[in-house]
């Protein structure tokens, strides 16, 4: 008989059980916050819909879950269609370097 109590071998850590990705994510959520306050100054409305979600998928998000949205995140940064030809450096850059930063640890989490 087993106990109802134990968990799978195979089960992931929740979240908050990686400081590392969650602190990552959170920094990244913040710089999220200032890209979408950019494209609203600027009225980028395509660029506003597809921004909206994400700063509150990059606080909430569970482990699984967060490398889709740090995915979608820098597939913002295109060759021909690119975040960067509508909000400034000084924002867009920040946050490429806080996903790219939230995706290698999670990589690096995933063994």
């Amino acid at each position: 008989m087993t106990d109802a109590r134990a968990t799978p071998a195979s089960r992931r850590p929740a979240r908050h059980e990686q400081p590392a990705i969650d602190e990552l994510a959170l920094a990244a959520a913040r710089w999220a916050d200032q890209v979408l306050a950019a494209l609203r100054e600027r009225g980028s409305t395509r660029w506003i819909a597809y921004f909206e979600p994400i700063p509150d998928r990059l606080r909430d998000d569970e482990t699984s879950a967060l490398r889709a949205t740090a995915v979608r995140c820098r597939a913002a940064y295109g060759v021909k269609d690119s975040i960067r030809d509508v909000a400034p450096w000084g924002v867009t850059e920040p946050f490429l370097d806080s996903i790219d930063r939230l995706l290698r640890e999670i990589n690096r989490s995933r063994g």
